[in-house]
């Protein structure tokens, strides 16, 4: 018959109990990965405290496909540190390195410029319209370490939207004919 008739098979032959039981492992599972993720923040200090580098803006420290690790103090941040930030009117963060910094008399407030260590010029453009310095609220956090090449998974399902339900198809059909 197969391996399609014998998943058919075992489809049919799912009782309620089987069911909620493996319905509520599901849920079991994703809620720890939520729970991670928001012990993560509080830890790090940062929304994010981990990111995927998707442009070759950084190489040839960081390639595109790596996954940095962040943290996010109170030390004021400083020249040659390697930054994430977010900019008004865009969803995505960049990664970059701090090329100069200006701290402000009055307040002691600390400015960044930022730019790609791949890149010809400073970041300026990539900043909101009429927007010169990064502000502390904009940097998401510094990075502290970093996996090569494991952030390829990310992109891939994003780029190519089918693998993705392709892979939480399987992982669904799997959940749904295991047998405890």
């Amino acid at each position: 018959m197969g391996y399609i008739g014998e998943t058919i098979d075992s489809i049919k032959s799912i009782q309620i109990r089987q069911l909620l039981t493996q319905a509520i492992s599901l849920g079991m599972i994703v809620t720890s990965a939520l729970i991670i993720w928001k012990a993560l923040m509080c830890v790090t200090g940062s929304e994010s405290p981990v990111v995927v580098v998707l442009s070759g803006s950084m190489e040839p420290g960081f390639k595109r496909g790596d996954i940095l690790f962040l943290h996010m103090s109170k030390d004021p941040i400083r020249a040659g540190e390697i930054v994430v930030f977010n900019v008004d009117g865009r969803d995505i963060p960049i990664v970059h390195r701090v090329i100069k910094v200006h701290e402000r008399d009055n307040t002691g407030e600390v400015d960044v410029l930022t730019k790609g260590d791949n890149n010809y010029g400073d970041d300026r453009l990539l900043y909101a319209e009429g927007q010169q310095w990064l502000h502390r609220h904009h940097i998401m956090g510094r990075a502290v370490g970093f996996l090569p090449y494991v952030g390829w998974v990310t992109i891939i399902m994003t780029e190519k939207p089918i693998i993705k339900y392709i892979l939480i198809g399987a992982l669904g059909l799997l959940v749904i004919t295991s047998k405890d």
